[in-house]
């Protein structure tokens, strides 16, 4: 359903996943002649994010400079999608995604057999999942993902400490659940540490306060025990090599589960959010030489 379009070729919409209304934005590269169907993204926010004010609309926007269709949305229980907020679970993720890549096949704008997805750190993890399960992606950019959530969670709280205290604080909530039937609530940074220098980047659509389930859900998830079967589609690790927030080794061992034709590439000098301001335009050229080699837009896009 079309809710409104703007002169910037933006649209905003929503689509159905599981009974829930989604809210999504579609944007389309202002080259596209008329009845023209091209190369299009699902675009997958991060950890309890947003599709606005975002990284999500960051790589949305690229994208489109490139000369791709570009599906941003909220996940379920995020932004201004339906869903008990906060709830997140990484498999409800990936059912969205998929039904995302579902609507997207239909709009007019779109080669419906040329549909990757992308996402940036949870939404990479979604992104490298989904494709895994459904070969209708046709290809996959994961930005500072991460494949083994257990691994992951290890890597953010590295001490004995700091491990105790997560696990700590799951067990609880597991407590909590049984003995209340309500879920206990956490700070996100409980969860998933952020250097304060860092928390800019957030949306400020973001949800601060999380479900213990939630983490539990991403402590479960495997992205690496699928990411194998992308292949021979073609699929893009792209990390920072100092990652303040996902460890960096996440993306190394995904992309040496691969098979080819796959890609892995560290930037230097930034963490976490290589398009941020300051990092964009190096990370956009790599990005382009990938797109353009493996997944090319008729329309060439911006430089």
């Amino acid at each position: 359903m079309i809710e409104a379009r703007d002169r910037t070729m933006q649209e905003k919409l929503t689509f159905m996943s599981d009974g829930l209304k989604l809210s999504a934005v579609l944007h389309v590269p202002e080259g596209r002649r008329p009845d023209e169907r091209l190369p299009a993204f699902i675009v997958l926010h991060g950890f309890v994010g947003s599709k606005d004010e975002s990284h999500a609309e960051i790589q949305a926007r690229m994208l489109e400079d490139f000369g791709y269709v570009a599906l941003r949305f909220d996940f379920r229980c995020c932004g201004e999608s339906e869903g008990e907020r906060a709830q997140v679970r990484c498999f409800d993720q990936v059912a969205d995604a998929k039904n995302a890549l579902t609507f997207l096949a239909g709009r007019p704008e779109v080669d419906p057999a040329r549909i990757g997805v992308v996402g940036h750190s949870f939404g990479a993890a979604v992104a490298v999942y989904s494709a895994g399960v459904d070969s209708r992606f046709a290809c996959v950019i994961s930005s500072c993902g991460w494949g083994d959530g257990e691994r992951k969670f290890r890597g953010q709280h590295p001490t004995p400490e700091a491990w105790a205290r997560f696990t700590g604080l799951l067990e609880a909530g597991r407590k909590h659940k049984r003995e209340t039937g309500q879920s206990m609530w956490i700070s996100r940074f409980d969860a998933v540490p952020i250097p304060e220098p860092l928390r800019r980047n957030l949306s400020p659509k973001a949800i601060m306060e999380i479900p213990v389930e939630t983490a539990i859900s991403m402590y479960e998830f495997r992205a690496d025990d699928v990411v194998g079967n992308i292949a021979p589609r073609p699929a893009l690790f792209f990390h920072t090599a100092d990652d303040g927030i996902t460890p960096t080794e996440q993306s190394i061992r995904m992309f040496e589960k691969a098979g080819q034709p796959a890609e892995l590439m560290l930037i230097t000098g930034t963490s976490h959010f290589p398009l941020s301001e300051q990092d964009a335009p190096r990370t956009k050229l790599m990005i382009r030489g990938w797109l353009d080699k493996f997944f090319p837009s008729p329309l060439g896009g911006a430089a």
